[in-house]
């Protein structure tokens, strides 16, 4: 029989049913849709035909024919052969059309667009993704084996926490969902290969204490990069392992954004993450702040979440000469989080700072002082000391440490699960996770990563780095920013930027680094860079320089209050008169009218808006609009492999994509044609047999079809592009005044925003950007004078 996906993911132009034929005539209701039909109705194989006599435009025969006659086809009525001549009338609801989804012709343009113009998501490096397709273990049939998260079900937070506290032996966090493949791979791993080997882990790690499957970085990338909805994969992964408890990173009163938003988005996010399947929430701030710490805290409290409040270390508290950042500081901050009723208490070394030695003073005395409380450490590997750094805090008396599958373990990931598994076998931490099957799993994880080859960080970090004591770098950063470097142009440089970090955090006064802060000093350190300005220069001309805008809104106290203050006197070099914003930069913002915006989604979009949405686009506003007109354009991507996903089919391959369940789309790609007058190729593809083909502009042609002038540094009033970036914003118009240090316009690259500033006073003579416009360093952006 015909399938579905045939009359649901083509679009034909007739349609004949056995002695049945179906055409379209003109008027106004239902009954006389169609002309008179033959005696019988006996379902029997479709063809499709390419005839258009009889019918009106494929556009409107689209829109009206085929949702038609997948309800015809969809009747139970019509499917057993019991209908007659009045079978219409008798069936109003035939005439309730569904919009056709159109996926497949989607996908086609997607595809094509890849072959033209290559990735849509930014590639740090030129690798081609491994030929060779991950083994995924098998899996026994059945649900499960009972986990901590029956624990949680049965006994609430306070009764899981308990039982994490009272278990006999270490306890393991797997980040290998989240932490491990930002760090390594610049968050770019896609759901569809995390829901590969969920089975897998939802039978074989029953002990661990959780998985780290969301928030942090992950959340916008879904979006930003990878085209797919964080919710979603939240859902999905949820469904597959119903028996381990879910961990995600919540940034305080930032949620999962770079700023502060109103509380009641904070509250919200939190309570429908909840709804989703999430368990425990590790909150933490980047600076610190404890107003920020303790929202989240209440938040994710009132959804009825697992609070695990982490303090973000620094520093080396067995250092004697770091005084800022003091084992007296340390403990001073966990009181008040225990005050605040944190049900587990997390350190957070998110650069891998923290030794052995720190280990033993800082956790011995956390356990001490808090003897009934659970324990989390949280490290990277970046020097290399990550697994005697873990066995170091369980032994001082953690509870739970994190880990990552061996093959994703490492440099600036986690240390890894075997060693910790291994080394503790046999002794009174012994972890109760099956060795051999971590073998199992790492080696899934070796094939999946070959995937993601264009965005490892092995491209040009090839071992683990004892300079992060001396840079201060967050693992989960360290790609990104290496990432962010080459799209600047600074790949070759990145010994320079690692450099400028250090000088860029002691400018802006010695920050507890982890988004956003880190990116903060990231953000500065790559404006050094890239401006050639040494840290003496910067503070010297600060009244002068455009800093990026995240520098900008971090001294204007956007983010909070650092320990120990502003920086002074770059904060009123650099915001002159700017706002500042004094205590917690969300208690002043009024609550975001959440039913406001679900309607006004709705009407942009035009399709209804789910919670989860307005959520999204609440916190990331550009973001979201992006991602659904992206989606409304090319999807569905998640039905595609990552290999396709990435570089698109080679001429000549045939390959499947399963859009659910009983529907597969048969494609092979069969030529791309040479350049039209227009700057556009037609790309040929075969489609169930039926020939498509998709106009695809070549950006890169018509990149250099158009040349874009310079900026002719000798000539005054010529205003260039300080970075490689995308034109965000344009704020002044050509014929306006401007006074010095007026904001022009705003560059974006790789998440880093600069506002560019007018170095003069002047009237704007002509702009040479539009909105979108992609721009390299020193492009004419305007000309004052």
């Amino acid at each position: 029989m015909w399938s579905q996906a045939h009359t649901q993911e083509s679009q034909p132009q007739g349609l004949v049913m056995g002695q049945l034929s179906l055409h379209w005539l003109p008027g106004p209701h239902a009954a006389s849709r169609l002309g008179s039909p033959c005696p019988s109705f006996m379902p029997s194989p479709c063809r499709l035909i390419s005839r258009t006599e009889g019918l009106c435009a494929q556009n409107t025969w689209t829109q009206t024919n085929i949702p038609f006659l997948q309800n015809v086809l969809n009747n139970q009525q019509f499917l057993a052969g019991i209908v007659d001549t009045q079978f219409i009338d008798e069936n109003p609801d035939l005439f309730q059309l569904r919009p056709a989804q159109n996926r497949a012709q989607k996908l086609l343009h997607y595809l094509g667009h890849v072959m033209v113009n290559g990735p849509t998501t930014p590639i740090p490096v030129k690798t081609n993704p491994s030929p060779m397709d991950p083994i995924v273990p098998t899996v026994p049939i059945g649900p499960p084996p009972s986990g901590f998260r029956d624990i949680l079900l049965q006994e609430g937070p306070e009764g899981f926490a308990r039982a994490v506290r009272n278990h006999q032996g270490l306890l393991l966090m797997d980040t290998t969902f989240r932490d491990a493949h930002q760090s390594l791979l610049a968050t770019r791993v896609r759901t569809h290969d995390l829901k590969k080997i969920a089975p897998y882990v939802a039978h074989n790690f029953s002990k661990l204490f959780s998985i780290e499957n969301w928030g942090g970085a992950t959340f916008d990338v879904a979006m930003r990069f990878l085209y797919e909805c964080p919710w979603r994969r939240l859902q999905e992964l949820r469904e597959l392992i119903p028996n381990i408890p879910f961990q995600m990173l919540l940034r305080g009163a930032n949620a999962v954004g770079y700023t502060n938003y109103p509380d009641n988005v904070v509250f919200k996010f939190c309570e429908v993450a909840k709804e989703n399947g999430m368990d425990v929430f590790r909150v933490f701030d980047s600076l610190n702040y404890l107003p920020n710490l303790l929202l989240g805290m209440e938040a994710v409290g009132s959804a009825g979440g697992v609070v695990e409040a982490a303090i973000s270390y620094t520093g080396d508290v067995a250092d004697p000469s770091r005084t800022k950042y003091s084992l007296q500081y340390y403990m001073g901050l966990a009181e008040e989080l225990v005050r605040a009723g944190t049900h587990i208490l997390c350190i957070k070394d998110m650069a891998g700072l923290l030794k052995p030695a720190a280990c033993t003073m800082l956790v011995g005395a956390l356990r001490d002082r808090f003897p009934d409380l659970p324990l989390h450490i949280h490290t990277h590997d970046t020097s290399g000391a990550g697994v005697a750094t873990m066995l170091a805090c369980a032994q001082a008396g953690a509870d739970v440490v994190d880990v990552a599958a061996d093959a994703m373990s490492g440099m600036t990931s986690q240390p890894s699960m075997g060693a910790l598994v291994a080394c503790t076998q046999g002794t009174p931490l012994e972890t109760g996770v099956p060795l051999e099957r971590v073998f199992d799993y790492s080696e899934y994880w070796e094939g999946t990563r070959g995937l993601y080859a264009a965005f490892d960080c092995t491209a040009t970090m090839k071992s683990g780095n004892s300079d992060v004591y001396e840079n201060e770098i967050p693992g989960g950063q360290y790609t990104n920013l290496h990432f962010q470097a080459h799209s600047m142009g600074l790949g070759s440089r990145f010994k320079e930027v690692k450099k400028a970090y250090v000088e860029a955090n002691q400018m802006l006064g010695d920050l507890i680094k982890v988004t956003p802060s880190s990116k903060i000093v990231g953000d500065l350190a790559q404006f050094m860079v890239q401006n050639g300005l040494t840290r003496a220069v910067a503070e010297a001309q600060a009244e002068e320089l455009s800093f990026p805008r995240s520098v900008v809104e971090f001294l204007q106290g956007y983010i909070g209050i650092p320990h120990g203050g502003f920086p002074e006197p770059l904060r009123s070099k650099v915001l002159k008169d700017l706002p500042r914003v004094e205590g917690r930069p969300g208690a002043s913002l009024p609550p975001l009218d959440l039913q406001a915006l679900e309607k006004e989604l709705t009407e942009r979009h035009g399709e209804e808006m789910t919670p989860e949405d307005v959520l999204s686009a609440a916190i990331y506003p550009d973001v979201f609009s992006s991602f659904k007109d992206f989606t409304a354009t090319f999807g569905p991507l998640d039905s595609l492999n990552t290999r396709l996903f990435l570089q698109g089919p080679k001429i000549a391959e045939e390959f499947e994509v399963e859009l659910e369940r009983g529907k597969t789309l048969h494609i092979k790609a069969l030529a791309i044609t040479d350049l039209n007058r227009t700057g556009q190729r037609q790309v040929f593809f075969e489609l169930n047999g039926q020939l498509r083909s998709i106009l695809v502009k070549d950006t890169q042609a018509m990149k250099e079809m158009h040349f874009h002038p310079k900026a002719l540094k000798d000539v005054k009033g010529q205003i260039g592009a300080p970075m490689p970036g995308k034109v965000i914003d344009i704020k002044v118009e050509a014929g306006a005044k401007v006074a010095k240090g007026q904001p022009l316009c705003v560059l974006s690259a790789m998440k880093m925003e600069t506002v560019v500033t007018s170095p003069m006073e002047g009237t704007i003579r002509k702009i040479h950007v539009t909105k979108d416009m992609i721009l390299e360093g020193d492009d004419l952006i305007l000309e004052i004078e």
